[in-house]
C-alpha cells in the first residue's frame, strides 16, 4: 500500500508533463502581443494546429465574445444561441473544406485546453454571426411573412482602394473602418498573422476565434489586399450553398491574383454576407470592385481609379432584384457618406491618398448632408449613439450605441513588407464611454447593460507579420 500510495504522485506528475509536451507541440512558434488595444497572434502550422493556438492563446477574449453573443442575440435577433448551433450542425458544416472543419476543431480543442466546454458548432456559429442573423434569420421570417424581414442585413463600414493617378506614388493604397455594435465591436480587436501549411501568409484584423477576417481588411505573402462594405438592406441567401466565411477565408488564402479571388468568392455563393468587395493586387497595380449579392454579382476593375464603400450597391440589376435599398435618398447614412469619400477621395486627396491620408479619411467627421462637423449616421467614422434620428436603413433606433469602432489602412509598399496601421477605437480619436451613455439612454440597459462597456481610441499602430 505505502509503494502504491508513493507511486501516485509520480504517476500524476508524468501525465502533467506529457500533456505539458503535447500543449507545448502543438503551439509550436505561435505568440500572443497585447499593444495599443490589439490582440496581435501569430499562428503556423497544419490546419488543426493553427485552430489549436488560436484557441489556447486567445480563449479568455473568445469565451467572452461567445458570452456577449449568447446574451446579444436574443434580444437583437430573436433567436438564442441554441438556434445557432443547430442551423451550424444542420447546414453549415457539410459546406466547410475540411482544412476549415480541421481549424475550427482545433480552436474548440484550444478552449478545451484552458478550461472552456466549447465546440466546433460554438466556433462555426461565432464564426458565421453576420450572415446567420443578418441573411438567414430574415430569410425565414419573410418565408411566414413577406417584407418582415426586410433591412435586416448589416450596413456596416466605410472603406476606399485606389490605385495610379488617384494615389501619391500611384501604386494602390486601401483603407476601411469596421462599423457595428459597440457591444461586439469593442472586442472586435485581433490582429492575426496566420501562416498555414498551404497557400499564402495572411495578416487580418478580426473577431476573437476567427477563422476570417469577418469585417475584412487583409493582406497577403502573395500581393492580394482585400476589404469590402456590406450592402445596405439586402435581401437572399441559399443554405445549400458554401458559407461567406468559408469563401472569405479560401480567397485569403489561395488568392493569387483579382480574378482568383472573384472566382472563389462567386462559386457557390450563399448570398451571406453580400458585399462590395474592394481587391487590389500589388503584382500588377490594378484594383477591382466586385458588388457580390446572391443571384446578382458586378465587377468593375482599373488601373487607375478609385472605388469607394459605404454600403451603397451600384448595379441597378442587383439593387432593383436584391435589394429595398433607395439609392436617391440623400438623408440615408450610407448615401450621405457616399457623398463625403466622393469629395475627399475622388476630389480633395486625389492624387495624394497615402498611408497618412487614408488614416485622416477613415477618422473623418464631416456630414456632408448637413454641412457641418458632427457625430452622427452620415460621417465616415459613423457616431449612430450621438445621432437623435439613429439609422432606419440599419433597423437601428435613435442613439443606437453602434458606428466606427476601429480602422485600418496600408499601401502597396508597406504590405510588399506584410504591413498594415491599425487603430483601436473611433478612428477620429473620441472615446465612447458605457456608463454616461446607459445613463443618457436607459432604454438600452436591459438588452446591452451587462456586457456594453467603454471603447477607447487608441494610437494608430504599425502591425507586421512575423518573420520566421
Amino acid at each position: 500500500m505505502k509503494t502504491y500510495l508513493k507511486l501516485i504522485p509520480v504517476f500524476f506528475i508524468l501525465c502533467v508533463l506529457f500533456s505539458c509536451k503535447q500543449t507545448n507541440e502543438r503551439l509550436g512558434n505561435a505568440t500572443r502581443e497585447d499593444k495599443n488595444g490589439w490582440i496581435y497572434v501569430h499562428l503556423s502550422g497544419s490546419p488543426a494546429d493553427i485552430g489549436y493556438q488560436h484557441g489556447y492563446l486567445v480563449s479568455k477574449e473568445i469565451d467572452t465574445f461567445i458570452k456577449v453573443l449568447q446574451y446579444y442575440l436574443p434580444s437583437s435577433s430573436g433567436k438564442d444561441w441554441a438556434f445557432y448551433r443547430a442551423a451550424s450542425k444542420r447546414f453549415l458544416w457539410k459546406k466547410i473544406d475540411k482544412e476549415y472543419q480541421d481549424e475550427i476543431k482545433g480552436i474548440a480543442e484550444g478552449l478545451q485546453a484552458k478550461g472552456f466546454k466549447y465546440d466546433s458548432l460554438d466556433i462555426t456559429a461565432m464564426n458565421a454571426i453576420y450572415e446567420l442573423p443578418g441573411y438567414y434569420v430574415p430569410t425565414l421570417m419573410n418565408k411566414v411573412k413577406p417584407g418582415s424581414g426586410d433591412n435586416r442585413a448589416p450596413g456596416n463600414c466605410s472603406a476606399f482602394i485606389a490605385t495610379g493617378s488617384y494615389t501619391k506614388d500611384h501604386k494602390i493604397v486601401i483603407a476601411h473602418n469596421n462599423w457595428t455594435d459597440y457591444i461586439e465591436g469593442e472586442r472586435w480587436n485581433e490582429i492575426a498573422d496566420i501562416k498555414p501549411e498551404k497557400g499564402n501568409e495572411i495578416l487580418m484584423d478580426c473577431g476573437p476565434g476567427f477563422i476570417h477576417s469577418g469585417d475584412d481588411f487583409l493582406i497577403t505573402k502573395s500581393g492580394i489586399l482585400i476589404t469590402e462594405t456590406t450592402i445596405t438592406q439586402f435581401n437572399g441567401y441559399d443554405t445549400t450553398k458554401t458559407p461567406e466565411f468559408v469563401r472569405a477565408r479560401k480567397a485569403a488564402q489561395y488568392s493569387n491574383s483579382i480574378d482568383d479571388a472573384v472566382k472563389i468568392m462567386i462559386t457557390d455563393n450563399n448570398g451571406g454576407y453580400a458585399n462590395d468587395w474592394l481587391i487590389g493586387d500589388t503584382k500588377t497595380n490594378e484594383v477591382a470592385k466586385l458588388e457580390l449579392g446572391l443571384k446578382d454579382y458586378h465587377l468593375w476593375r482599373s488601373k487607375d481609379t478609385a472605388f469607394i464603400g459605404s454600403n451603397f450597391a451600384s448595379d441597378p440589376k442587383l439593387v432593383k432584384e436584391e435589394t429595398t435599398f433607395d439609392v436617391n435618398d440623400p438623408t440615408t447614412s450610407p448615401n450621405a457618406r457616399k457623398k463625403r469619400m466622393e469629395q475627399l477621395v475622388h476630389g480633395q486627396y486625389k492624387g495624394k491618398l497615402d498611408d497618412s491620408t487614408g488614416k485622416v479619411i477613415e477618422g473623418d467627421t464631416y456630414d456632408a448632408l448637413n454641412n457641418k462637423q458632427a457625430f452622427d449616421r452620415c460621417v465616415i467614422d459613423g457616431h449612430i449613439d450621438q445621432d437623435p434620428l439613429g439609422c432606419k436603413e440599419f433597423n437601428e433606433g435613435p442613439f443606437f450605441p453602434m458606428g466606427a469602432v476601429q480602422g485600418k489602412v496600408t499601401t502597396a509598399d508597406l504590405a510588399g513588407k506584410m504591413e498594415f496601421w491599425a487603430h483601436m477605437g473611433h478612428p477620429h480619436g473620441d472615446d465612447f464611454l458605457a456608463a454616461p451613455f446607459l445613463k443618457a439612454h436607459p432604454e438600452y440597459v436591459k438588452t446591452q447593460g451587462k456586457y456594453l462597456r467603454d471603447m477607447k481610441a487608441y494610437p494608430w499602430t504599425l502591425f507586421a507579420a512575423d518573420s520566421e
